[in-house]
């Protein structure tokens, strides 16, 4: 019987940025990255010892510029890629300071919540348009 391959595993938190108008910010994913070209909610890896809070505000600081204010956690999804296997803490961030901006040279979008959902976002991303419509 052959050997399974252990894929490697990711604790990642995303945050999910809505304007006064009720839109969403997605990034841009780089090319020097995997997946690059598609759309996320921008965030990263948790450190080792980290709290997925702290992550989040370092993330949010690092990619696009902002300290997070206002950040309440929204769900947890899992999802498996052929190579790692991902589980990603999804916040709503409603208020921050300075505006969003491309800090690593990403693309940056506004979206409504109906837009979102022709947005082509990463795999592990896309259940979160439904979770939004509902809210």
């Amino acid at each position: 019987m052959p050997r399974q391959a252990v894929l490697r595993k990711f604790d990642v938190v995303a945050g999910i940025l809505r304007d006064a108008e009720g839109r969403i910010l997605v990034t841009e994913r780089l090319e020097d990255g995997p997946f690059y070209g598609l759309w996320e909610f921008p965030g990263g890896k948790i450190g080792d010892g980290e709290a997925p809070e702290h992550a989040l505000s370092r993330e949010l600081r690092e990619e696009i510029g902002i300290e997070a204010g206002d950040a309440h956690f929204f769900l947890q999804l899992e999802h498996r890629y052929p190579d790692r296997h991902v589980s990603i803490r999804f916040f709503l961030v409603d208020a921050w300071q300075n505006e969003p901006a491309s800090v690593e040279g990403q693309g940056l979008r506004w979206v409504t919540t109906d837009e979102l959902a022709t947005v082509d976002l990463l795999p592990a991303d896309r259940p979160v348009v439904d979770a939004l419509r509902r809210l």
